[in-house]
Parts: structure tokens; C-alpha cells; sequence
């Protein structure tokens, strides 16, 4: 592995296989070929012309398209779809973040629309006499996404009606056991982006990147279930182990690539520094039909 191994990886989509997906005239995601027939099979809640897939108009507000949406979206279940993942938990479906949400849709169906979704991303570190070190969660074994696989120190989706600061100091809680007037200490860094494609389903996501110093005295515990346990790792150690290995769920290695960029762990005179720097905000990939 390498650091543009990991990145590559994330950046695995081929947009030919799929076609726009628009809420009125805005752009909203993306629909592959596969799962297409889904849609078609309800041709009076989306409509295919021009090379696209179109949600009703006559669902003119938010809060109609939602409803729409969940409706579909249970009856996809009730089939079988999404395989025990429902969260029921609502994403807002927006290509910007700070944009009024077109409408609001279940998590666990965001990918299967190529809906880009958001989240905070930290990285929490101490500095000792000995240098930088990372706290390194483990996700819980009983996950029903990557078990077992090292994470970033907190981390979550974004759901709607909340800012990325405020839903970072609620995961920092239910995560790390991070106190409010800790985490709220954390800062915004930067942001990652990648295009990644599983299947039919595409992930166009952007994660926001915090860092938080933590005092030497302060150890994170599990509170939620969500993490196995936490290991306080030299800076060194974890660098080697995203540039090396794929033990770090496959997005969280950008999150930690940009804090060796940031935190001068990555030399300039490196021959990969300029595709890894342009990697970690990647453009759309060319769409072609």
C-alpha cells in the first residue's frame, strides 16, 4: 500500500455506468444502471428523459418530497433492500452543505441515489516529550460496517438539522466520553473529498477535518457501543500503519493523510507530495453517456 494506493482507492468511480438524478432543476445524485429498474418500476415518482432520472415535480416542497421518499424507501425495505443497515436516521440531500436541503432521506439509502453526504471527521492527538501521538479507536466487532477496523478518533454521518461542529461535540460524548467544554475546543482544519463506487451504489462525499489537542491526563472510553477500545499510538506508528497497511476503514485514511500533510510529517521533496496534496480534494470525475 501506499498513501495514493489509499486514495486511488477511495476514488474508484465510473460515472458511465450511471445517469444524473434530478430534483427539480438541481442535480441531486446519481443513478446506476442496476438499480435503475427500481425507479422505473415507479413511473409516478420518477421519470427518465433526456438521459436522467427526474423526481415527480408535483412533489413541489421539502417536506412532500420526503414524504414520498420514505414511503419508497419502506416498501424497498419491506422487499429486502439495504440488508439490516436502515438506520432511521435522515440525511439532507444537498450537493452543498450549507444549501436548504431538497429534501430529507433515510442514511441507509443515501449511496444507493449517489447523494453526497457529509461529516465531521477528528483527529485527536496529544503532544508528550516523546513527540505526537494519536488516539486510534477501534470499531466495535458487532458493526455492521467494517468491524473490527481502526478508525479516526471520532467520526460520524451527518444528519439533517444539525451543524457539523454541534454533531462532532454530540459524537465526541457518545463515542469518546469527550466532555462538551473538551470537545468543543476541537477545530476545523479542512475537508477531504473522494468519489467512491461499491456495487450500484456511489458515495460523492466530503468529510470536514477537525483536530483536538487532548491533555496527557485524558483518556477516551467507549460509551455507545460503537467503539471496541482506544489505543494511544506514537504519531510515527500510525503514519506507518495508513501508509502501509489497510487496517483504517478505507475514507478514514484520508482524514489522517491530511494531518501528516498538515502537520509537516510528509516532506515537500517527497516525489508523491503534489498527487497526494491534489488527491485529498478530489474534482468530479468526467461523466460521459
Amino acid at each position: 500500500m501506499s498513501f495514493l494506493n489509499h486514495i486511488r482507492r477511495c476514488n474508484n468511480a465510473d460515472l458511465s455506468q450511471f445517469e444524473p438524478w434530478f430534483v427539480g432543476p438541481e442535480r441531486a445524485g446519481f443513478i446506476h444502471r442496476d438499480f435503475a429498474p427500481t425507479l422505473a418500476s415507479r413511473p409516478a415518482l420518477f421519470g427518465h428523459r433526456d438521459k436522467a432520472w427526474h423526481l415527480d415535480p408535483s412533489l413541489d416542497t421539502p417536506e412532500r418530497r420526503s414524504a414520498a421518499m420514505r414511503a419508497f424507501l419502506l416498501e424497498l425495505r419491506a422487499q429486502g433492500h439495504f440488508k439490516g443497515l436502515w438506520r432511521e436516521e435522515a440525511y439532507a440531500v444537498t450537493w452543498q452543505f450549507t444549501r436548504p436541503a431538497l429534501l430529507e432521506m433515510e442514511r441507509s439509502a443515501v449511496p444507493w441515489f449517489g447523494v453526497r453526504a457529509f461529516g465531521p471527521h477528528m483527529t485527536g492527538y496529544v503532544r508528550r516529550k516523546d513527540g505526537l501521538h494519536i488516539w486510534v479507536p477501534r470499531r466495535s466487532y458487532s458493526k455492521p460496517t467494517f468491524p473490527g477496523q481502526l478508525d479516526n478518533t471520532v467520526a460520524g454521518g451527518q444528519p439533517a438539522g444539525i451543524g457539523l461542529h454541534e454533531n462532532l461535540i454530540k459524537e465526541c460524548g457518545e463515542e469518546a466520553s469527550i466532555p462538551p467544554e473538551l470537545a468543543r475546543q476541537a477545530k476545523a482544519v479542512g475537508y477531504v473529498t473522494y468519489w467512491n463506487q461499491s456495487g450500484a451504489q456511489l458515495k460523492p462525499d466530503i468529510m470536514t477535518c477537525f483536530d483536538l489537542e487532548l491533555p496527557e491526563d485524558f483518556t477516551p472510553k467507549a460509551n455507545d457501543g460503537e467503539v471496541h477500545a482506544f489505543e494511544l499510538w506514537p504519531a510515527g506508528r500510525v503514519f506507518e500503519t495508513v501508509r502501509d497497511t489497510t487496517e483504517f476503514k478505507y475514507n478514514c485514511n484520508l482524514v489522517l493523510i491530511d494531518f501528516f500533510v498538515r502537520h509537516g510529517m510528509l516532506s515537500a521533496d517527497d516525489p508523491d507530495f503534489v498527487p497526494i496534496v491534489e488527491g485529498l480534494r478530489t474534482r468530479e470525475p468526467e461523466y460521459t453517456t
